[in-house]
């Protein structure tokens, strides 16, 4: 069990809104085309002077507005009035205080924002790396990259698999779930045949199919060697992913479209999943990600990541039961002092104190959202 941390008094809490857009548009089978991210920013100041960082995100920038009123109207005054000197004690303060339009949804983005800020803080305050500060006896993480590129062609495809190896991956993640299963079938053989056949492959539907499709699917694909098949269907169906992990014969990772414990208890109960892969920036913080890693741990489970990998590299260094880590940073990297650093296929948590994200606050400037 993680020993939860000691919160500092915080006197300031700044929050921003800014729309990051992409160089190359990104795409998937639920979202379509992506051209932009909507980034919302948590700075917590303490008596002292520090400052905890926290960050959340959403594809196309869709609902963003929404999740920054929410802290800036109903969080931002309940962590300066707060008494608790505990983060989990806040955390279910929060939790309870927008609990009628939340348990889940957008008051998990929001109140996750204000979380990593705060676990942020806590370890700068102790004046530890967050790994370290959360039990993590090594910094290095597998990892893989996350492509999101269900509309590229092939030749696009495969470029974009030698660039990840070129850039020290070893474990690659693709898209499927385009309009003929014919299609993703060819499309992951082309990629097993261009990796090889021990190389650790992903393949994610992102909840494009039926159970009854999935199963087809994750049957035809198992020859491929997957090492799992991602979402296969929409998140809340947990015995259609049992059926789909056991029918389908493809392991089956799970969980970034689910935004509380209580839903990764049940998901996890059901046998559905082998790879549990929270989103701290989507399922509330820090503080339930460790939870449900827990639970992951008691099942007898490894647990993935999804997203924020600046974030995760720390979280996944500091359990025991670590899968890989995602890494894709929605263009985010291109404001990040200093990006994920990968060694030979293992990603490295900062050393620095706190999670050690540090924002280029005055180029993000250039892209603040206005209404």
């Amino acid at each position: 069990m993680i020993k939860q941390g000691a919160m500092s008094k915080v006197e300031n809490v700044t929050v921003d809104h800014f729309r990051v857009p992409l160089a190359i548009p990104l795409s998937d089978s639920t979202h379509g085309e992506i051209t932009q991210f909507g980034l919302v920013t948590v700075r917590l100041t303490d008596g002292q002077g520090r400052e905890g960082l926290g960050y959340t995100y959403t594809v196309n920038n869709i609902g963003a507005a929404a999740v920054t009123a929410l802290i800036e109207q109903d969080l931002a005054g309940l962590i300066l009035s707060t008494s608790s000197d505990s983060i989990e004690v806040f955390w279910q303060e929060m939790w309870w205080h927008v609990h009628f339009v939340g348990r889940g949804g957008l008051a998990a983005f929001a109140m996750a924002a204000v979380d990593i800020a705060l676990w942020d803080l806590r370890a700068k305050t102790a004046d530890q790396p967050l790994w370290r500060m959360l039990g993590g006896g090594s910094r290095e993480v597998k990892a893989y990259a996350g492509g999101i590129d269900l509309d590229f062609t092939l030749d696009q495809l495969l470029a974009q698999a030698e660039g990840f190896l070129a850039q020290g991956f070893r474990a690659i993640k693709m898209k499927v779930g385009r309009d003929l299963l014919e299609q993703d079938i060819d499309r992951v053989l082309a990629m097993r045949k261009f990796v090889g056949s021990d190389f650790p492959l992903m393949a994610d539907a992102n909840m494009r199919w039926t159970v009854d499709q999935a199963v087809k699917a994750a049957t035809a694909l198992a020859p491929c060697g997957l090492y799992w098949l991602e979402e296969p269907v929409i998140p809340d169906d947990f015995i259609g992913h049992a059926r789909v992990q056991s029918v389908g014969g493809v392991p089956v990772a799970s969980g970034e479209n689910l935004h509380s414990t209580y839903e990764f208890s049940q998901l996890i109960e059901s046998g559905g999943v082998t790879y549990p892969e929270p989103d701290a920036a989507t399922v509330g913080g820090i503080t339930p990600w460790l939870k449900i890693a827990e639970l992951s741990q008691a099942h007898g489970l490894h647990i993935t990541s999804h997203g924020i990998h600046d974030i995760h590299v720390h979280l996944l260094a500091a359990v025991t039961n670590a899968d890989y880590l995602e890494v894709h940073g929605f263009g985010l990297e291109r404001f990040i002092e200093e990006p994920l650093q990968l060694n030979n296929g293992l990603a490295l948590a900062p050393d620095r104190p706190g999670h050690s994200v540090v924002l280029d606050f005055e180029a993000l400037e250039t892209h603040r959202h206005t209404t």
